[in-house]
């Protein structure tokens, strides 16, 4: 016997979804924070030096090899990249839940907002 998928369901399961993202970006930032404290990270003494004026490929490359090097400054931006990609996944999980309710006026909407955030998500760096 197949249980039919409610709002009730659908709205318990994006909550959730919502709770749990905040909640991985929260760790994260944290264990990034104690890490660059035991790192001795001090703040650049002319800041004009954090100005980024590179391409996207280089920030992201820099980012993935400090990552994968364990820095705390990249820890950090990881879970603010999970803070940004929560309500991003939470449409995705809505339009799946959309799908199965088989509601498609709310899938045609979803859809509309998800492009909209991968549009500017992706032309970011536009310069």
């Amino acid at each position: 016997m197949s249980k039919n998928f409610t709002d009730t369901d659908l709205n318990r399961s994006v909550g959730n979804l919502l709770r749990l993202g905040v909640i991985l970006s929260v760790t994260t930032s944290l264990v990034g924070f104690v890490k660059l404290f035991t790192e001795g990270f001090q703040m650049p003494k002319k800041y004009r030096l954090l100005e980024m004026g590179e391409s996207s490929e280089k920030v992201w490359s820099h980012f993935w090899t400090t990552l994968c090097k364990g820095e705390g400054m990249a820890i950090i931006q990881l879970g603010i990249l999970l803070l940004i990609f929560t309500p991003l996944m939470r449409i995705i999980f809505a339009l799946i839940g959309y799908l199965k309710e088989k509601d498609y006026v709310y899938v045609v909407i979803s859809s509309i907002v998800l492009a909209i955030m991968a549009i500017s998500f992706f032309t970011g760096y536009a310069h």
